[in-house]
């Protein structure tokens, strides 16, 4: 999958935090997923406020979704395979309402095994467990969310290169494109690992573009320059706000980062939005940014 121009793919924000805001309480181990069942509309809503704002790309709620995250909330295997694909169907048909041509994508979210967990290994690595699991967990998710014809997957957050090599095997098997993205500490992934041998395990031909997300907006770019040496790939970006969770007070503190996403193009990123704490404002603000930027 190539881009139609030189312009960037402009990506949308946090689906979580733009869900809380809509007054949704997302404490429980299926966080976002769980309004697949309860509230799909709102999930609905919420991807064409990124649509609106500008964005090119609706990433799916399923995140945190999985066969064996929704058995032990109680839902059946089956509904819950189904839960799984409603998540593509749900964003395809919020695209596909739009009538003006312009281009959207949707990409189907497949986070890391420890988003199941649900107890901060997500943002770790290190699971403990075998390639084996892994590879019997991620598969047949993948599968499903195929089925439900994405346009790409986007397979992110991923904070080990072992789980990474896993997950870059079944890409080449399904022989499905995606962008690949790990989240970071630095210069490493947050298990430890150079990003220089990270960012090459993803350097084959089913992944159109590899990078970061869900970190500091100042650890982007050098990432990004990283990734582009390694790979000779176009770059993903979308890092958090730049604000930082306080477990103690239980609310986020500092300031908000306004993304310096020019610099992250000149430095190659092809696919640019936000993670955490970043809504459809903060994601129409970049498209303004852009736009005066790449229309000077």
């Amino acid at each position: 999958m190539s881009r139609e121009s030189d312009r960037p793919i402009i990506l949308d924000g946090g689906l979580s935090n733009a869900l809380e805001d809509r007054g949704h309480d997302l404490s429980d181990a299926l966080w976002s997923a769980r309004l697949l069942k309860d509230a799909p509309a709102e999930i609905a809503a919420v991807h064409r406020a990124y649509y609106d704002a500008g964005a090119m790309v609706a990433t799916t709620a399923s995140y945190q979704a999985s066969v064996v995250g929704f058995e032990r909330a109680g839902v059946a295997r089956s509904e819950a395979e189904r839960l799984i694909a409603s998540s593509v169907r749900i964003a395809r048909d919020v695209r596909d309402s739009f009538t003006d041509g312009r281009r959207r994508l949707v990409a189907a979210s497949v986070g890391p095994y420890g988003a199941m967990l649900a107890d901060g290994s997500e943002y770790r690595g290190r699971y403990g467990v075998s390639a084996t699991t892994l590879r019997d967990f991620h598969g047949p998710r993948m599968e499903l969310l195929i089925s439900a014809e994405p346009d790409l997957l986007a397979v992110e957050t991923i904070p080990d290169a072992d789980e990474a090599e896993v997950l870059v095997g079944l890409l080449a098997e399904l022989d499905f494109p995606a962008w690949f993205s790990y989240s970071i500490s630095g210069r490493h992934t947050r298990a430890g690992q150079p990003l220089t041998d990270a960012f090459a395990i993803a350097a084959i031909d089913q992944v159109i573009a590899v990078g970061i997300n869900c970190c500091a907006p100042d650890e982007v770019r050098p990432a990004v320059e990283t990734a582009v040496a390694v790979t000779g790939k176009p770059a993903v970006a979308y890092p958090n706000s730049g604000e930082s969770w306080d477990a103690t007070a239980r609310h986020w503190t500092g300031h908000r980062t306004t993304p310096l996403a020019s610099a992250w193009l000149a430095a190659g990123a092809a696919y640019v939005g936000g993670c955490c704490r970043v809504g459809p404002d903060d994601i129409r603000a970049l498209v303004d940014a852009l736009g005066r930027v790449l229309d000077a």
